[in-house]
C-alpha cells in the first residue's frame, strides 16, 4: 500500500508563503509532501529532506531526481546541526508513522500481520521492542505502556508479556498480541493491541524525547514570519506541540510598571485543523490527525 499523506492541502497552502523560498521536510517518510512541494517551488526554490529511516533516504534517492532537492539521514532532533547557517521559509513536521511501515510486517509495526517484533524507524541502531520486552521488568513494560500508550490495562498486559516469555521469548507482532489479547477482549472497532504497539514504539524510537527537542530548535532556523506545520497524531504529540508555543510569561518585580510581559517567538496561525469527513473516508488513518500552524514573529 502507497502511503497517502494527511491534510496534504492544508499543509502546504500555509507552508509555501514564498514559492521561490527554501523549505525543510523533517519527516520524509515516502516523500508525499516533498514531492507535492517540489511539483509548486518555483525553479530557484530548494527543499531539504530529513528522515531516520535508511528506507526513506533509499526511497528517496530512487524516485527524486530534482537539482533542488536534498535529503538527509538524520534523526530531525539533530537539525541544528544538518543546517548550522541555514535558513528556512518553511519547516513541516508531519509526525504519523508512514503506512508503508505499517503495511510492511518486516518492520514489526503493525498487529494486523506477524512479522519481527522490532519496531526501530532506524534500524541501524538502538534497541528493538522484542529487545526491551524481553529484558525489561514487569513494573517497567506496565510504565511504558501506561505513559506512552495510555493503556488503562497497562499492569495486566505487563503482566502477561512477563508471563509469556517464561514459556517463549517475544520475538514476533503475532507473540505480542498472543500476551496481549491472554488479558484484554476486543470491545468494538479498535484492537485491544493498539495502545499496547503504540506505546511501545513510542518508547523505541524516543519520539517524544526526539519531537522535543527538534521543536527547541526550529526558531533558530527560520526566517523571519517563517511558517512551521506540525501533524500530529495522537494526544501525547500535539500536548507537546501545542505547550511548546504557548507564549512565555516572564515575570518583573513589582516595583516595575509593568507586572507581567508576555514573550512571545512564535503566533499561532490555526490551531486544530483536523481532516474532512471526505478524507476520512478516503483514508480512515488519517481520523486523529491534528495539524497546528505557527508563525515566527
Amino acid at each position: 500500500m502507497l502511503h497517502v499523506p494527511v491534510l496534504l492541502e492544508e499543509s502546504l497552502d500555509f507552508l509555501l508563503n514564498d514559492l521561490s523560498g527554501t523549505y525543510l521536510d523533517l519527516t520524509f517518510g515516502r516523500g508525499s509532501h516533498s514531492q507535492e512541494i517540489l511539483k509548486r517551488l518555483s525553479p530557484s526554490g530548494q527543499l531539504f529532506s530529513v528522515d531516520r529511516d535508511l528506507e526513506a533516504i533509499s526511497y528517496a534517492k530512487e524516485n527524486i531526481a530534482d537539482d533542488r532537492f536534498n535529503i538527509f539521514h538524520a534523526n530531525y532532533s539533530q537539525v541544528d546541526s544538518l543546517f548550522p547557517e541555514q535558513k528556512f521559509n518553511g519547516i513541516l513536521l508531519d509526525l504519523g508513522t508512514c503506512s508503508t511501515h505499517l503495511d510492511d510486517h518486516s518492520r514489526g509495526f503493525s498487529f494486523q500481520g506477524d512479522g519481527p517484533l522490532d519496531m526501530r524507524m532506524d534500524t541501524s541502531q538502538g534497541f528493538s521492542a522484542a529487545d526491551f520486552l524481553n529484558t525489561s521488568t514487569e513494573k517497567e513494560i506496565s510504565d511504558i505502556l501506561f505513559k506512552y500508550g495510555e493503556e488503562k490495562s497497562s499492569r495486566k498486559i505487563a503482566k502477561a508479556i512477563v508471563e509469556f516469555r517464561t514459556n517463549k521469548s517475544l520475538e514476533s507482532t503475532s507473540d505480542l498480541v498472543k500476551a496481549v489479547e491472554s488479558v484484554l477482549k476486543r470491545t468494538g472497532r479498535t484492537h485491544p493491541a493498539t495502545k499496547t504497539f503504540q506505546g511501545i514504539r513510542i518508547h523505541v524510537n524516543n519520539e517524544l524525547e526526539h519531537l522535543e527537542l527538534a521543536l527547541a530548535k526550529l526558531s533558530n532556523l527560520l526566517n523571519e514570519k517563517g511558517i512551521i506545520v506540525v501533524i500530529s497524531f495522537h494526544s501525547l504529540e500535539d500536548r507537546i506541540v501545542k505547550n511548546f508555543f504557548k507564549p512565555e510569561v516572564q515575570y518583573f518585580p513589582k516595583d516595575i510598571p509593568v507586572n507581567n510581559v508576555i514573550k512571545e517567538n512564535f503566533e499561532c496561525i490555526k490551531k486544530k485543523i483536523k481532516p474532512s469527513a471526505e478524507e476520512i473516508t478516503r483514508n480512515p488513518r488519517s481520523r486523529s490527525a491534528v495539524m497546528r500552524v505557527f508563525s515566527k514573529l
